[in-house]
């Protein structure tokens, strides 16, 4: 039964991903002291339209879009904190602390 193994696996992948989005504290909304801060960034465009975001742990940066109702990590360095050639610059507030998702009120300038 070759069935069984391929399932087993399946549901692990499925756990783990879930178990990651959980472990990110910063997932569903920064945390203090990251809540209710203005920011200033500078973003490449990579992600798209973005409707808010703030600077949290690690020095990462957390956005927000409206395909998804969470924050995401920018593993890909689309933000940053210094300018350079084809980023423009933004400025936000980051949201309040909370648990639950909401946008952070980006604005690109």
């Amino acid at each position: 039964m070759k069935l069984r193994p391929i399932a087993l696996a399946g549901a692990f992948v499925v756990i783990a991903g879930l178990t990651a989005c959980a472990a990110d504290v910063a997932y569903y909304g920064p945390p203090p002291p990251y809540a209710d801060v203005d920011y200033d960034a500078y973003y490449d465009g990579f992600y798209g339209p973005f409707y808010g975001g703030y600077w949290g742990p690690g020095g990462s940066f957390y956005y927000w879009s409206q395909d998804h109702r969470h924050y995401h990590r920018d593993t890909g360095n689309h933000f940053s904190r210094q300018g350079g050639g084809g980023y423009n610059p933004v400025r936000g507030r980051a949201p309040p602390a909370r648990g639950g998702g909401g946008g952070g009120g980006g604005e690109r300038r």
